[in-house]
């Protein structure tokens, strides 16, 4: 969908964010319903998209849509930010144990390069304006790589 730089609300510090199209979910309240369709946005390659990180040097989110959903295509994208040495945190309306327990092997494979998973759907009756970086209480904040 597009490519947010210097943000410091997908995560802590400047991030760049990139969000991605196509979201089953449909959270009710979501606050990026325009990333539903999975037809939006705009086809970028890898290089495209390193680009823009090596510019900003910031660590990077994966948001959307649900990026999970663009797994098998993401991959190569969140190696080459690894090779960079930054960080990758993710969001998801998935949780972890639907992954771990249904995931395709691409899933697992980005799951190996994110450092925090942001998992579960948006859920406006337990939406929380104090908590960071998530939207309700029962979204978790994974540290997936320690």
């Amino acid at each position: 969908m597009r490519i947010v730089e210097g943000t410091s609300v997908d995560g802590p510090g400047l991030r760049t964010s990139i969000y991605f199209a196509g979201c089953a979910h449909r959270c009710e309240g979501c606050h990026n319903m325009q990333t539903w369709d999975f037809e939006a946005g705009h086809d970028m390659s890898v290089d495209e998209i390193m680009k823009t990180v090596d510019y900003n040097g910031f660590p990077v989110t994966f948001s959307g849509g649900d990026p999970l959903y663009q797994a098998e295509a993401i991959v190569p994208l969140a190696r080459a930010i690894r090779e960079r040495g930054l960080g990758i945190w993710c969001y998801t309306g998935f949780t972890y144990e639907e992954l771990q327990a249904n995931g395709s092997e691409a899933q697992l494979e980005l799951l190996s390069l994110i450092d925090v998973l942001v998992d579960g759907p948006y859920i406006a009756a337990l939406r929380d304006p104090e908590l960071r970086f998530r939207g309700s209480s029962n979204q978790r904040l994974i540290e997936l790589n320690k």
